[in-house]
């Protein structure tokens, strides 16, 4: 069965977004980031493919992404109404009418937990990304296998949490890699305890 893999970058006390939906402060330059797009090519968006030299590149790890409405509207607001038209995109909103339509983008109001259920009883051997929403992923929380983060050396005291209105989740750690990136970020990996 495939699992559901909360993948984000996030601070070191917890948040993903600051209060007003910012991520400036999150570290998306540096020596970690070769690593991480060697192992997820697929995580970086459309628009940037080609600077990578992945447009043909396919994907690793992850054949469908799913996010929350203000994580994609990071993307709306740049301009990018499709942020990653090489996986199978689902963005969960209670307004779809206000997202513009795209080809191989699913604006959705349904329950994220059936939807989810459906896509990891599908036969595929790539796994399913979460990649924001702390809304969503306290939503999703039963239904997240793993969850591995890219854990940014700020504090930042307020703002959208990893997950929203979660209540204790025992996690198992798998994997840390934090000594050898020089831009201070910590790579980490839990699995479900």
């Amino acid at each position: 069965m495939r699992k559901l893999i909360y993948y984000v970058a996030v601070t070191v006390d917890g948040f993903i977004a600051g209060p007003e939906g910012e991520t400036d402060f999150l570290l998306a330059e540096g020596d970690h980031m070769t690593r991480l797009i060697e192992r997820y090519p697929e995580t970086v968006p459309g628009h940037l493919r080609a600077a990578f030299g992945l447009e043909d590149t396919p994907p690793r790890e992850f054949d469908t992404v799913l996010m929350g409405r203000a994580t994609h509207q990071v993307g709306v607001d740049l301009g990018v109404t499709s942020g990653y038209p090489h996986l199978r995109q689902y963005v969960f909103t209670h307004r779809p009418q206000d997202l513009p339509a795209e080809d191989g983008l699913t604006i959705c109001d349904e329950d994220p937990v059936a939807l989810v259920r459906r896509l990891k009883a599908e036969d595929s051997p790539l796994d399913i990304w979460l990649c924001g929403g702390g809304v969503l992923a306290g939503q999703l929380l039963d239904e997240i296998d793993e969850f591995r983060l890219k854990v940014s050396p700020v504090l930042l005291g307020g703002g959208i949490p990893l997950v929203a209105a979660a209540g204790p989740a025992p996690l198992l750690l798998t994997q840390r890699r934090r000594s050898d990136f020089g831009s201070g970020v910590s790579y980490v990996e839990y699995i479900r305890g």
